[in-house]
């Protein structure tokens, strides 16, 4: 996030990987990367750097940890099955991957990447593109972690306010901006919407290999080091289609899937990659709803969530 939290101090944060990892951490800063979830650089007594990720979980605490421990399950089996291109959390030392802090955050720690990163958007060149692939197929090729993994359901999130297209009023300076927005783009919505449930009703979806899938390996989740390209931000690895990956490396001039195809045999399906395509934006969408139907204020986060937002409703009534 670009914005730390305001109810969740360094001493909390430097006392936890302390208490969990055995990490002395004589300096840390926090670091305004990614959308999401909050981190901090970290360095020990040592000189080793280390990066802490905190997440909120939000209304239902139990339940959002479960699933970022089975995510974060989901990292380490492959990475301890050979994938080496994984960044995976450290577990603490009894074995967990998260740590709980006040206020209903959770935290993991990871070891400091050195190396290029990349902005979000699209890839770079062709070649950084063929190298993200190479890491999908390895990811992809691994076997499911034993215990409890979590199982993607399909489901957008917050579905009730975007069929609604209009978020309640609620206690912050946005509200009533994306009411208003989603009441305008009513039947665009609702047509995305109808597509979306479409593309998976009329198709055979167990016909499809269910994989361990990272969730969001754009070019912004990878990262070039002298040991070669990596993946990181594992939050939302889930059981899935190879499609949930596969559709950031699409396009209509790629041959993504005969390159796909001839390194697995599985040939990804274009309905499943459209669905997972339109998806993003729905959930996305329905995550912005929510931010605004509750409180909020003007921070640099709700300023990107209010553009975003704005973005995503035009994109969607093109």
């Amino acid at each position: 996030m670009l914005t730390r939290p305001t109810d969740l101090t360094d001493v909390a944060v430097r006392a936890a990987v302390e208490d969990g990892w055995g990490v002395d951490a004589i300096s840390l800063v926090y670091r305004p990367v990614g959308f999401g979830s909050h981190h901090w650089e970290l360095r020990d007594a040592a000189g080793v750097r280390w990066f802490a990720t905190v997440d909120r979980l939000g209304v239902a605490p139990d339940a959002s940890r479960r699933r970022l421990e089975a995510a974060y399950r989901c990292a380490v089996h492959v990475r301890n099955t050979g994938c080496e291109s994984v960044i995976a959390p450290v577990p603490t030392m009894t074995g967990a991957l998260l740590v709980a802090l006040e206020a209903d955050y959770a935290m993991a720690l990871f070891p400091f990447v050195v190396g290029q990163s990349f902005a979000w958007d699209d890839f770079s060149t062709p070649h950084h593109r063929s190298e993200v692939l190479d890491l999908l197929v390895a990811v992809h090729r691994a076997s499911h972690p034993e215990g409890t993994v979590v199982v993607d359901d399909f489901v957008i999130p917050h579905r009730r306010l975007l069929e609604r297209s209009s978020a309640p009023d609620g206690p912050g300076p946005y509200s009533a901006a994306a009411g208003s927005l989603l009441a305008a783009h009513r039947d665009a919505i609702g047509r995305a919407l109808d597509r979306y449930d479409r593309l998976g009703s009329s198709n055979d979806v167990p016909q499809t290999p269910w994989v361990v899938t990272h969730g969001e390996p754009h070019p912004g989740n990878t990262m070039r080091t002298d040991a070669g390209w990596v993946l990181v931000d594992w939050d939302t690895a889930l059981i899935a289609p190879p499609e949930r990956d596969l559709w950031w490396l699409d396009a209509a001039d790629d041959a993504m899937p005969e390159q796909y195809e001839s390194a697995t045999g599985y040939r990804p399906r274009r309905w499943m990659l459209d669905r997972y395509r339109l998806g993003w934006d729905l959930a996305d969408l329905g995550v912005y709803a929510r931010r605004f139907a509750g409180p909020h204020g003007d921070s640099d986060d709700d300023r990107k969530s209010w553009s975003e937002m704005q973005r995503l409703v035009n994109r969607l009534s093109d």
